[in-house]
């Protein structure tokens, strides 16, 4: 059986952007990057579900900026419309040493994932994917793992081309999720926005270092760095653990006031949070 499993490493940094200033960022940075082949004009679905102990040890690591942290989650690209026991996923493991993010993942039929991570079941799979489904299982199993969010967004990517083939740049808008219905084709789900729906993510992800021309471009737009999870932000939003100071809340970063029309005559001026004991942290 050929193998299915794909491992990456990278550092990302991460921008809240108003959705009417990234078209303007996006087209910028196509003066130097290539859409990225999968990424249609107006981008394309993605879907996790994210896997949690019954305390949240996930939501909390990140919260408490552990150097070394994991979490599991299954992942789907494009509409949720039309998914089947077929339907191909990603069983994925993201976790963070130190500044690096590093991916590992294998793509399955999504009953088959369902049956790895759900169900507890051992999975055919090759020699080659043997540690990776190995240490799924172990996860799920002695962590106690069970669905406890899925968010969903819309993405549009770019590539670097030339000496910038390791870099990447996402923007991700309508960020949205729920806390129940954890099927991904579970009919008419009421999704609710976790990021208000006026901000989009933006994420510049390399390899190594970032290219002096992104970080020139950030300046110029006055972007700040900022220290956001869909999951941590999801978790909050719906209430499963209180809001911490990463939240993202609509009355600290409101819509851009909309511009009133001139007039036609010329008028006078008008005067923290604690993490909850668990039994087993190991």
């Amino acid at each position: 059986m050929a193998s299915r499993l794909h491992a990456f490493n990278r550092y990302e940094l991460k921008y809240l952007v108003p959705v009417e200033q990234a078209a303007g960022i996006r087209d910028e940075l196509g003066e130097r990057m290539d859409r990225d082949l999968h990424s249609p004009v107006g981008g394309y679905g993605v879907w996790s579900l994210y896997y949690d102990t019954p305390q949240l040890r996930f939501y909390w690591e990140k919260i408490e900026g552990l150097k070394f942290r994991r979490k599991l989650r299954i992942r789907h690209y494009g509409d949720l419309d039309g998914v089947t026991d077929d339907s191909p996923v990603c069983v994925e493991i993201k976790q963070r040493v130190n500044r690096v993010t590093q991916k590992r993942r294998i793509t399955l039929p999504y009953a088959t994932a369902r049956r790895l991570c759900d169900e507890r079941e051992m999975i055919e799979h090759s020699a080659k994917e043997n540690a990776f489904v190995d240490e799924v299982l172990e996860l799920v199993v002695r962590l106690n793992l069970q669905p406890t969010a899925i968010t969903g967004y819309q993405r549009e990517a770019l590539v670097g081309r030339d000496q910038d083939t390791g870099l990447r740049v996402t923007f991700d808008r309508r960020i949205r999720g729920r806390d129940r219905d954890f099927h991904f084709g579970t009919p008419n789900a009421q999704n609710r926005f976790t990021i208000p729906p006026h901000l989009s993510v933006m994420e510049i992800k390399v390899n190594e270092r970032t290219p002096y021309w992104i970080t020139d471009l950030a300046a110029r737009r006055n972007l700040s760095l900022v220290r956001v999870s869909k999951y941590v932000q999801s978790i909050e939003a719906f209430g499963l653990a209180p809001r911490s100071v990463f939240h993202v809340r609509e009355e600290d970063l409101p819509p851009a006031p909309a511009l009133a029309p001139l007039p036609l005559v010329p008028t006078p001026a008008s005067p923290t949070t604690r993490r909850p004991t668990e039994a087993s942290h190991s």
